[in-house]
């Protein structure tokens, strides 16, 4: 009689076994990955938003920032001492109490950062089809964007026509009903439809007609 030996002695049934366990224990991790950023994108789960870099709602006036003014080397702005310049045809210089008394419009746009998160957000600005126009723009002009910032890729920005003439494209003076914050770009910043945030250039100083 041969001796019996506990547990399983078949080397083939072992193997055959092993890459199922693994599988399991990857779609496992996976899920949780997935259940614990989802929430960035898809709001009603953002209480499971555990490991993703921003939380939807986390951040000044309710909305994520992925560059501070402090990171970004903008000090505080002095409202007195604030000037947009816009260069054209017809270039001219406005304090924020004069891009304040200007007709204000509002639009309800995204920031939908590279990171992976979007939120909506309720913005009041100046249109930059106004501010173009008043500088006398063709209508198929571009605009180069300069920032306060003084470092980072971004500091300067083209935007194209399909933006720049979009009724929906705002120099943005308040963010949900308040004015910006200086983490938001205080004192105006551009929010304009179907565009990267990284583009969505804060702490406008300059507008040059292209």
């Amino acid at each position: 009689m041969e001796p019996r030996v506990a547990g399983n002695t078949d080397p083939s049934r072992d193997r055959r076994t092993r890459p199922g366990s693994l599988l399991t224990g990857v779609a496992a991790a996976v899920g949780a990955v997935t259940l614990t950023t989802v929430g960035q994108s898809f709001t009603p789960l953002k209480a499971f938003d555990l490991l993703a870099p921003r939380h939807p709602d986390h951040g000044p006036q309710a909305l994520p920032v992925n560059r501070t003014a402090a990171a970004a080397g903008v000090s505080q702005v002095s409202a007195a001492a604030y000037r947009l310049t816009v260069s054209g045809p017809n270039p001219y210089t406005l304090t924020l109490e004069e891009l304040a008394a200007l007709a204000q419009h509002e639009s309800v746009l995204p920031i939908a950062c590279v990171e992976g998160w979007s939120k909506s957000a309720h913005w009041t600005g100046v249109r930059m089809t106004d501010l173009l126009r008043r500088a006398g723009a063709p209508p198929d002009a571009r605009v180069r964007v300069t920032s306060l910032e003084r470092y980072g890729a971004y500091r300067v920005m083209e935007m194209g026509r399909e933006y720049a003439h979009d009724p929906l494209t705002l120099l943005a003076l308040k963010l949900n009903g308040q004015p910006l914050t200086p983490d938001h770009g205080y004192p105006a910043r551009i929010i304009a439809p179907n565009r990267p945030g990284v583009l969505q250039t804060k702490w406008v100083t300059r507008l040059e007609v292209l």
